[in-house]
């Protein structure tokens, strides 16, 4: 999977965590920086949970196959 740019919803909230968290004589460029760190962690965290999403699915299908009895399919004569 390529590296996309995170949307602006998650840029804007990252900075806002990094002004937050912004100690006294911090520069724009070292907020900046973080702020890209927690952009990276939140990428990150929602990578994780949709693979977390994905597995789920496949466990909850599995799950509904094995449950569900097998259905017999009768076979049709074909007359020619």
């Amino acid at each position: 999977m390529t590296s996309a740019t995170p949307s602006p919803e998650t840029q804007q909230e990252a900075m806002k965590i990094a002004k937050a968290t912004q100690k006294p004589g911090q520069t724009k460029e070292q907020t900046k920086l973080i702020a890209q760190g927690i952009e990276k962690g939140i990428a990150l965290y929602k990578k994780q949970q949709k693979a977390k999403s994905r597995e789920r699915d496949k466990d909850k299908k599995k799950q509904i196959r094995r449950s569900k009895p097998p259905s017999r399919k009768t076979k049709q004569s074909v007359f020619p």
